[in-house]
């Protein structure tokens, strides 16, 4: 199992979420917030980052990442993303790479993010969500 995480709502009508080990981020409908559908894509976009960070890195210098940006088709008749669009762009303009280099890179990112991003695994497989409802009276 996970890190627990849960959900509280405040007055001026946003959440907060939150996780045993201390993290916290806010999010909702407003202006200037994530939400739910925001915090999919994050999340997507998220651990292409975590994924990517080495191979990047080895190849870059430390501190050096990519910029991944990702895009949902929502589909109103299901209430659903019915896909997303991911897009990895490193910024390798200063390091001087060989065309061969460049797509060896490339090839070793897409490697990294393939194997190691859970919640890419996660969006392409079947995945139930179980539910429990309980009214505290």
């Amino acid at each position: 199992m996970g890190k627990r995480l849960w959900v509280e709502r405040n007055k001026d009508g946003s959440w907060d979420a939150f996780s045993d080990d201390g993290a916290h981020i806010k999010f909702g409908k407003g202006r200037g917030q994530f939400t739910p559908g925001d915090l999919m894509k994050v999340a997507l976009a998220g651990c292409a980052a975590l994924s990517s960070q080495f191979a990047v890195e080895h190849t870059l210098g430390e501190g050096k990442g990519a910029k991944i940006v990702v895009d949902g088709t929502y589909d109103a008749d299901s209430d659903a993303y019915v896909g997303f669009d991911e897009q990895v762009v490193i910024d390798a303009t200063d390091a001087g790479l060989s065309d061969e280099d460049a797509e060896k890179l490339a090839d070793r990112v897409s490697r990294h993010i393939e194997k190691g991003c859970t919640v890419k695994h996660t969006y392409v497989e079947p995945t139930p969500v179980r539910m429990n409802v309980t009214v505290k009276h």
